[in-house]
């Protein structure tokens, strides 16, 4: 009888459940809310949140839209507070209290203190504790790693030493580096910080891998914990690693009787219920069909001799449209079914092979009483094909192949006759892309886990994507230098500036860079998908920032108008703006004039506004430039004591237009005498 034992330690602890309930409490006040990073490590909690609109971000400057920011139980480095702080932002920190008793005790030492973390150093939560440093550290992943460090800077082991863990760190890895930290380090501080839900969780999780046929851990795969799970786990048994009950349908459970549940902090409850319901109704299917064998595979069973599943070298020796005949050298007629000869439906037999071909071959069925025998050549390159990817995991190699179906929870990728299983967290690079884009497409992956009993393979293709992500990063860094020129794609705007992609590196063109002319947005110069000629403005390898530039000087208007125009020149421009002191003018688009209140007309006026309107073309004669100041003197008076009489007749109209109101003035002003009088 089938039994299920879930983990009473699955799912969420603490500080998770924490930060979690305070997203959902912002929320319900009706905040717009962001998290710094993704609030846990499990996609389908990130997915449901971003459904309620809560925006996720890389950087405190991407909250452009001023949303209350919520701290993830990750905690964050001292240098993140005091950026929000500058820029006066609403946050709600969530920091788990365990982590942020790390936060306070690494604050506490100064120079005379070498700081010993545990965890990995690109964490999120070892990321937050090394930003509250105030001293030297180092960050080591396994005792053997803490040993080799410890050799390479034997100072550090005179010194006064103080060692800490990342809460989620494994725990039979924490006893040994203790103990080889006790022998080495002279002045050694310990602090036991793992937090005890994790050591709980480990514990049962060991049990569960020692007494069951299969451990199911179930989180995500960015997790750190839920990671740990899966190597103890596997270590001590049988396991397989799931984001939802989805990604079940990608293995095979035959002869698996007793399951172990567990899963990691960032798993919520109903993802863990859904595991178990749909194992439980699984491995009832299973019974149900070993206790149901047909007459057909019966026969089958009879009809098998010595020779099945044994590899045999034939020659083609005739071709059909559904088969080809071969000749193994025995008393049997050997035939492959085109089925049996490759994947593709659309193939022909004749396009493959020819009369004479050497095939290797595997025996699938011997009829001696009809004297034939039908063989594979596709089930052949499939065990050669299995067993490579079986390999791939230590090897770490990336395999290529072809995605064949789109199902629920991933892809199938086949590749060397096998089919892998790509959970849709791990098919692209970003959550939002859609996974039907890949069908019937060639995509390189890695294989993450493998179960060569049950003859199932998880890989990643966003493994490698980030892989090639990475290396062109570093291909860039090493050759990037101020002055180089790039083609790059729009990748996103902001209120300051438009991020371009250089090739797996984004640059930023500052608002200010976009255009010689004032523009309010980006969105006014260029929009997403954009293919822009950028050249490199400036860079800063250490927080990894490219500055880039668009605006060239041949674009200068100022350099446009050295060709265009010169002083004494006449032109005709538009009333852009009014003030007390005269009226600018666009000479050229970027590059205004000033016509002072002097130079509007030959006579004095009280306002420009008694000549001149906004939108009002006229023409003016260009008396001086300032290419230094950027400043440009227009004057209509001079083209008008020089008898312009195109320049007068458009003075002349607006000054017809104030008349009428001018010459009532005196008479209401009058009235009040001329009665005085009678």
């Amino acid at each position: 009888m089938a039994e299920i034992i879930v983990a009473k330690t699955a799912g969420f602890c603490f500080g998770v459940d924490r930060a979690v309930k305070e997203v959902e409490r912002q929320l319900a006040l009706g905040k717009r809310v962001a998290t710094l990073g993704e609030i846990i490590h499990n996609p389908h909690v990130v997915r449901r949140f971003e459904e309620k609109g809560v925006r996720v971000l890389d950087r405190v400057e991407d909250n452009t839209d001023r949303r209350t920011v919520v701290i993830r139980s990750h905690g964050v480095p001292r240098s993140v507070y005091d950026r929000l702080a500058e820029l006066g932002m609403d946050y709600v920190d969530a920091t788990c209290p365990y982590v942020a008793k790390i936060h306070e005790i690494v604050s506490r030492y100064g120079e005379d203190t070498t700081l010993l973390i545990a965890g990995d150093e690109t964490h999120p939560e070892i990321v937050g504790i090394t930003g509250h440093c105030k001293t030297r550290y180092y960050v080591f992943r396994t005792a053997q790693d803490l040993e080799k460090l410890l050799s390479l800077h034997r100072e550090t082991s005179q010194n006064h030493c103080v060692m800490l863990a990342q809460t989620t760190f494994n725990t039979s890895e924490w006893t040994k580096s203790v103990n080889l930290a006790k022998k080495v380090c002279t002045n050694l501080l310990i602090f036991d910080t793992i937090c005890k839900a994790t050591v709980n969780r480990q514990t049962e999780a060991a049990h569960l891998a020692q007494t069951c046929d299969l451990v199911i851990v179930v989180g995500g795969r960015h997790s750190s914990n839920t990671a740990k799970l899966y190597e103890i786990t596997n270590q001590l048994g049988s396991s397989i690693l799931v984001e939802s009950a989805a990604e079940l349908g990608g293995y095979s459970f035959h002869g698996v009787q007793k399951v172990g549940i567990t899963a990691g902090a960032s798993t919520p409850a109903f993802i863990i219920k859904e595991v178990q319901t749909t194992m439980s109704e699984i491995l009832s299917t299973n019974a149900k069909n070993e206790d149901e064998m047909s007459f057909e595979e019966m026969l089958e069973q009879s009809f098998k001799t010595t020779y099945t599943r044994e590899k045999v070298t034939g020659v083609v020796t005739g071709i059909k449209p559904n088969e080809i005949s071969v000749d193994i050298g025995t008393k049997h007629a050997g035939y492959v079914p085109l089925s049996e000869l490759t994947d593709d439906p659309n193939a022909k037999a004749e396009d493959l092979v020819q009369v004479g071909d050497q095939l290797d071959l595997i025996v699938m069925r011997v009829n001696d009483v009809e004297g034939t025998m039908m063989l594979s050549k596709k089930r052949l390159d499939a065990i050669a094909g299995f067993e490579k990817v079986m390999n791939a995991v230590d090897t770490g190699e990336v395999l290529e192949g072809t995605v064949v179906e789109v199902i629920k929870g991933g892809v199938l990728v086949l590749t060397n006759g096998v089919r892998v299983f790509i959970p849709a967290s791990l098919a692209t690079m970003y959550r939002s892309d859609d996974l039907n884009d890949l069908l019937k497409k060639t995509v390189r992956f890695k294989i993450l886990e493998v179960n060569k009993q049950r003859r199932r393979a998880v890989g990643s293709i966003r493994a490698v994507l980030r892989d090639e992500k990475k290396a062109a990063e570093d291909k860039f860094w090493e050759n990037v230098e101020v002055g180089q020129k790039y083609t790059g794609k729009v990748k996103s705007l902001t209120s300051y500036g438009a991020f371009v992609d250089l090739g797996g590196v984004d640059g930023m063109i500052h608002i200010s860079e976009l255009s010689w002319s004032r523009i309010k947005h980006p969105s006014e110069v260029v929009k997403v998908g954009d293919e822009l000629n950028v050249f490199i403005r400036d860079i800063d390898p250490e927080k990894k920032r490219i500055s880039l530039g668009y605006k060239t000087e041949e674009q200068n208007p100022w350099n446009i108008l050295a060709k265009t125009y010169q002083v004494g020149d006449t032109a005709t421009v538009q009333i852009v703006s009014l003030t007390p002191f005269g009226a600018f003018a666009q000479l050229m688009p970027g590059i205004d004039g000033l016509i002072h209140i002097s130079q509007i007309a030959r006579e004095r006026i009280n306002k420009p506004s008694d000549v001149l309107s906004v939108g009002q073309e006229v023409k003016v004669k260009i008396t001086e430039i300032d290419y230094d100041k950027k400043r440009i003197s227009l004057s209509i008076r001079a083209l008008l004591e020089e008898g312009d009489e195109e320049a007068a007749a458009a003075i002349a109209s607006k000054e017809e237009e104030a008349a009428p109101a001018e010459a009532e003035a005196p008479a209401a002003e009058e009235a009040p005498a001329e009665t005085a009088a009678e």
